[in-house]
């Protein structure tokens, strides 16, 4: 796929840090993207880019600014809470494509989200991910920053590696912790952070009788996802509720996860004292 200078990109904003760093670098790289934020998800830092703003069901309105600046390129980038088909603000533009969409809502995140890019490309829109656009944003393999894992720890990645995989089929989340052998939380629609403060407060209440730091969180796309969309990422808050569940480190797939600033990534881990990987699936 061209995703090459000459090609108008528009970034459909979620939350979260990936928008921006996914913009500076395609502006690197002689692209000025449009930042359309999603009311409700995306930051206002939006505004410091050529922007627009659109309310989620405004398919109409989101195809006008597309068209109105030729955009050639889209990529949806950043975290958005999943709202039922009932929710949403629908315009014109959804309710003539309602019987197409409507129908999408009833499966799994991947599923929607391809779906939704099926309507995109109906529209001669090409959907790229942020791996296109900002390859360099992907998690190497290897030991990110000075801590690295036990045979512990490496053999609790390689089970979670093997969970998330095995749970594909049922387009659920994308993460779980294991320690000891154990399968201590599985991600679902709560989302990581959520989920580690799940075994955070398992591990206050006791109910988890470890002694020290013990179990990794490991963050891998599902099986067969399509990778334009909905890639895990890891940022230091991430490193930081890893830390109050009291874990030995985090384990993401190499080249399958995002990290918006690696160094800063790897300074907060070192200063909480847990390791960070990329681990090759």
């Amino acid at each position: 796929m061209n995703v090459g200078p000459g090609r108008p990109l528009a970034i459909l904003c979620g939350g979260g840090e990936f928008p921006f760093a996914v913009a500076a670098a395609a502006k690197a790289n002689g692209r000025a993207p449009l930042m359309i934020g999603v009311e409700g998800s995306a930051d206002r830092r939006v505004e410091a880019f050529e922007h627009a703003w659109v309310h989620m069901g405004q398919i109409g309105r989101l195809f006008a600014l597309l068209k109105s600046h030729a955009i050639a390129d889209l990529a949806i980038i950043g975290s958005m809470t999943r709202p039922e088909w009932g929710e949403l603000r629908l315009d014109w533009g959804a309710v003539s494509r309602a019987t197409r969409l409507a129908p999408m809502f009833r499966g799994g995140d991947n599923a929607l989200l391809v779906g939704i890019a099926g309507v995109f490309e109906d529209e001669g829109l090409k959907i790229v991910g942020a791996h296109e656009i900002a390859p360099q944003l992907l998690c190497p393999s290897g030991a990110i920053g000075a801590i690295r894992p036990d045979a512990q720890a490496q053999e609790d990645a390689a089970r979670g590696a093997a969970l998330v995989g095995a749970l594909s089929p049922f387009d659920a989340g994308q993460a779980a912790v294991v320690a000891q052998g154990r399968v201590i939380a599985v991600e679902a629609a709560e989302g990581t952070d959520a989920m580690l403060e799940r075994v955070a407060q398992m591990r206050a209440a006791n109910r988890l009788r470890f002694k020290g730091r013990a179990g990794v969180l490991v963050k891998a796309p599902k099986r067969g996802q399509d990778m334009r969309f909905d890639l895990p990422a890891a940022g230091p808050q991430t490193i930081e509720a890893a830390a109050r569940a009291q874990l030995q480190g985090v384990a993401l797939a190499a080249g399958k996860t995002l990290i918006a600033d690696r160094a800063a990534l790897a300074a907060v881990a070192d200063a909480a004292g847990i390791f960070v990987i990329g681990l090759a699936l």
